[in-house]
């Protein structure tokens, strides 16, 4: 047995036993906060527990928001569906049967004054999964906001906003990378004078890890794009003490779980580093703040109730490791969007480590390990390694232009894919301890019919509003975008007039192209 080598899901190594090679002098809430950003952590305050939900129409995703804050929710968190996600209204015949099915379908305010009817925008704080398209929602969310006469000053939330891993790993791009950063470091500008409070950007990891990253990739290639995002802006003339306390991140948490807590702490060192090499000396904006979402890409659709267990591990993990806030992802997730019974237990999940397992009590509380620490020195070296080759190709943008990126996610997917087929990697239920029957018939299914639903409203919104303030807001829009003036004002007027999300993105579409 002396041979049998034990790896992380990164290729690291895992010795037997270890020994600590320096004493520990860092204290959680100081620089670099690799221990966390509180000096007082959960004691303090809990993560936001968060559960992604949209699907269908406005109507049905806003009973299930107020499903979730009754069950004890402390933040929504939208999904939306893949023609919003591109910018096609759901009339467009490139949104044919995708309508309604992976999150909610959101054409114009109108949608967007159902989804949050009967909730006060200036007492939640939302986050929207949502990238290419992420400054039109922004202005819906920001229009609502007005018209519910809250002080646009104290609304918060989060958008995704993250373009770069949408070229490198998720797909839901519109124009080409540097108009995509145009828009980004417009959306920066743009909130820190008008939405202070609102996070302008959630860097993302969780869909390069979902598209078959390791954990060191994940935390490398995030942390890259993070840099390329600091340059843009700091070029733009913005100041990092401002603009970089608002940025946020978003990482995947699978099932590995010492090399998960290790990744998060490695994080938020390297960030505080990369931070402060370019320029940043107030604390706050050298704090890496993350949410955590349990790997949906580890959920089985065989024996789904195992994957209770699997997120149970995975929140722990993410909150040992230190999140702000958290997503669990249901049991029935491999199969459908999840049902209202698994969006519960998921939820219940969250909030047994937080009231019963007594891991809040103390701050970092695996801190000192010999194990953990070794393990965070090395994924942090590993993650470098690859920052480092990515910065001598000019940065993120050229890594991705060039298939770098894409190409190492996609051979980390096909090596961990051949160790499941050939059973080196056991996957409960799935290669070992399987059963010819699965026990799971509820799921949830979205029916087509709401396509039409969806084109309905929009005829009639097109006869209701006044189609000349439509025409000239559309009109100054594409002024401004070939121009150099920022875009936000000219999307929320446009926006406030009831121009569509189709419509306002065919006029970006129209001067910056497609990819």
């Amino acid at each position: 047995m002396e041979d049998k080598k034990f790896v992380t899901s990164s290729g690291i190594e895992i010795k037997a036993t270890y020994t600590l090679a320096k004493p520990m002098t860092e204290i959680p809430g100081e620089f670099p906060y690799t221990r966390g950003i509180q000096k007082d952590m959960y004691r303090g305050r809990l993560w936001t527990m968060r559960q992604y939900a949209g699907f269908s129409t406005a109507e049905e995703s806003n009973k299930r928001y107020h499903y979730l804050l009754q069950q004890g929710t402390m933040g929504l968190s939208v999904a939306f569906d893949l023609p919003t996600q591109i910018g096609y209204d759901s009339d467009h015949e490139m949104a044919e049967g995708e309508v309604g099915k992976v999150g909610v379908a959101i054409d114009s305010l109108k949608d967007m004054e159902t989804l949050f009817d009967g909730i006060e925008l200036e007492k939640i704080t939302t986050s929207m999964t949502i990238n290419a398209t992420a400054s039109i929602l922004l202005a819906m969310y920001i229009a609502l906001a007005k018209k519910q006469g809250a002080d646009i000053r104290q609304i918060s939330g989060t958008i995704q906003n993250d373009i770069l891993k949408e070229y490198a790993a998720r797909g839901t791009y519109i124009y080409p990378p540097k108009s995509s950063m145009r828009i980004i470091t417009d959306i920066f500008e743009y909130c820190s004078k008008e939405v202070p409070k609102w996070n302008t950007i959630s860097i993302s990891g969780y869909h390069i890890r979902e598209a078959g990253s390791t954990a060191v990739q994940e935390l490398a290639f995030t942390l890259a794009n993070g840099k390329a995002y600091l340059n843009a802006a700091l070029e733009k003339g913005l100041d990092i003490n401002i603009f970089a306390k608002r940025l946020s991140f978003f990482f995947n948490c699978h099932n590995n779980f010492f090399e998960e807590i290790a990744k998060f702490r490695a994080a938020r060192r390297m960030w505080a580093n990369i931070t402060k090499s370019l320029g940043a000396t107030d604390e706050k904006a050298q704090m890496l703040r993350f949410h955590t979402q349990t790997g949906g890409s580890t959920l089985t659709a065989q024996q789904p109730m195992n994957n209770i267990i699997r997120v149970t591990n995975q929140a722990m993990a993410a909150v040992l490791g230190g999140t702000q806030s958290l997503h669990t992802n249901g049991y029935d997730e491999a199969l459908s969007l999840p049902t209202e019974a698994a969006a519960k237990i998921a939820l219940r999940t969250q909030q047994v480590i937080a009231f019963e397992s007594g891991v809040t009590e103390t701050v970092d509380p695996l801190a000192g390990s010999f194990f953990v620490e070794n393990l965070t020195n090395e994924i942090e070296a590993a993650a470098q390694l690859y920052i480092d080759k990515i910065d001598a190709m000019g940065g993120s943008v050229n890594a991705i232009e060039n298939g770098y990126i894409q190409n190492e996610i996609a051979d980390a997917a096909y090596a961990y894919q051949v160790e499941v087929e050939e059973a080196t990697r056991v996957i409960v239920g799935v290669n070992k301890f399987t059963q010819e029957k699965e026990g799971i018939t509820d799921t949830l299914r979205i029916d087509e019919s709401i396509r039409t639903i969806q084109t309905d409203k929009l005829n009639q919104l097109k006869k209701e509003r006044d189609n000349a303030a439509v025409t000239a807001a559309l009109v100054n829009l594409k002024k401004a975008a070939e121009s150099t003036e920022n875009l936000m004002p000219f999307i929320l007027t446009a926006v406030e007039s009831y121009a569509t999300l189709g419509e306002i993105a065919d006029v970006m579409r129209s001067v910056f192209g497609e990819y």
